[in-house]
């Protein structure tokens, strides 16, 4: 009871007006932690990659939080069989996207929460910018590529991020640090033999094929998403964290344990961008030739620039000569595409490149015209010095109403 409500060794006197104050302030509890600053949660920047069983007790727990700012990513569909194992969807649901139906709950949950949704392929369609924008992210996904193309953004970025895997009732979630061991030091060999077998022999990715769904269940989802964002509470304190260790649950016998993880020395994911430019410009907007004419004139003549994904410029077929230009990210292209539509059964040859060095005739191209997303940055490098250039511009269009919300933490 609040000071001032009860006279000791008097009558019990209610204070109304402390009663009420009491009864509007929505995180009152919280405020009972001693160290709680829901001043933190309101101004925190979080990013959500996948919005199924995970990401839907993810986003739920935060809202209840009163995280204050909140992106969603997801390329996928509502199914029926998503109903079972995600709080935030309906019946009515089926058919929306998750990401945009993630973000309308949320705010149907916590009207004061700024979400919005990003519905593409978190490995090439979404741009480094979104992460250089968020204090934490967060992932709710059973993708290795997409999960090696998140670590390598954060650690890039220097950016911490929280990894969550789910199958039947257990479950695991991993605190990555930039300056700790991170997901790619984790990875086995059989990590990586998986990862080449999503690509054919020349590089394409291969057709989807009909597999399993993995089975989990809403339990494990909501034990597995309470623990990432307790951590996410956690650094968003500035407080000690699970960085560089994982937290194993197993349902069957209710036991746990956590384990640390080293860093490996030969690991690709430890190279920092120290700089970083802002762009008042836009990927649909700036050519290629103007963005090297920048690099040249901040670095020397000698700068190339260092695209985040590798390109297929296009598929040359060497019976009949026909080259067909494509200008996308290499993991976007089937292998479907690699017979030549001309020469029944002659396979094309992959040019790729993911370095400009001012050769190629492309350079009137827009980044766009290239494959670089929205809200990316593209690396400019000369020796040993690297700048980063972020098209800020076009953060309003994928960002939203987020944009235009204060700066991201700092994280040492």
């Amino acid at each position: 009871m609040n000071e001032g409500m009860m006279d000791p060794g008097g009558p019990l006197r209610i204070d109304a007006a402390a009663l009420a104050a009491e009864s509007e302030d929505r995180f009152q509890r919280f405020s009972l932690i001693g160290w709680w600053d829901q001043r933190k949660l309101a101004s925190a920047r979080v990013v959500v990659i996948g919005a199924g069983a995970l990401g839907n007790e993810i986003v739920k727990n935060l809202a209840l939080l009163g995280a204050g700012q909140v992106f969603i990513a997801d390329m996928d569909r509502i199914e029926n069989s998503n109903l079972s194992r995600s709080v935030l969807y309906r019946a009515s649901d089926n058919g929306r996207y998750k990401a945009e139906v993630a973000a309308e709950s949320a705010k149907g949950i916590y009207p004061d929460i700024r979400a919005t949704a990003f519905v593409g392929n978190v490995v090439h369609d979404l741009g480094l910018g979104v992460y250089r924008w968020a204090d934490v992210i967060i992932g709710g996904l059973d993708n290795r590529e997409a999960r090696l193309a998140i670590n390598r953004a954060c650690m890039r970025l220097g950016k911490p991020w929280i990894d969550g895997a789910i199958e039947r009732i257990d479950g695991t979630a991993r605190v990555f640090s930039p300056e700790g061991p991170c997901y790619e030091c984790t990875m086995s060999e059989m990590d990586w033999r998986l990862l080449q077998n999503r690509r054919s022999c020349n590089l394409l990715s291969r057709d989807e094929m009909a597999t399993g769904k993995t089975p989990t269940t809403p339990t494990i989802a909501s034990i597995i998403a309470g623990v990432q964002c307790q951590e996410a509470v956690k650094l968003v304190h500035g407080m000690e964290s699970l960085a560089g260790k994982g937290w194993i649950f197993s349902g069957l016998t209710g036991d746990s344990y956590t384990v640390e993880f080293q860093r490996k020395a030969d690991c690709m994911s430890h190279e920092r961008l120290e700089e970083i430019v802002s762009l008042d410009a836009k990927a649909d907007g700036l050519t290629v030739g103007e963005l090297l004419a920048m690099a040249r004139e901040r670095l020397g003549a000698s700068a190339r620039l260092e695209l985040a994904r590798d390109v297929l410029e296009s598929l040359d077929c060497p019976k009949c000569g026909r080259s067909e230009p494509v200008f996308a990210s290499l993991g976007k292209a089937k292998a479907s595409l690699a017979e030549c539509p001309h020469c029944r059964g002659v396979r094309r040859d992959v040019r790729t490149f993911h370095m400009i060095d001012g050769h190629e005739g492309f350079l009137d191209r827009t980044l766009a015209g290239i494959g670089v997303p929205a809200f990316d940055i593209v690396t400019a490098r000369a020796g040993e010095r690297a700048v980063g250039f972020e098209l800020s511009a076009d953060a309003d269009g994928v960002l939203g109403a987020l944009s235009d919300a204060g700066e991201a933490l700092q994280w040492d």
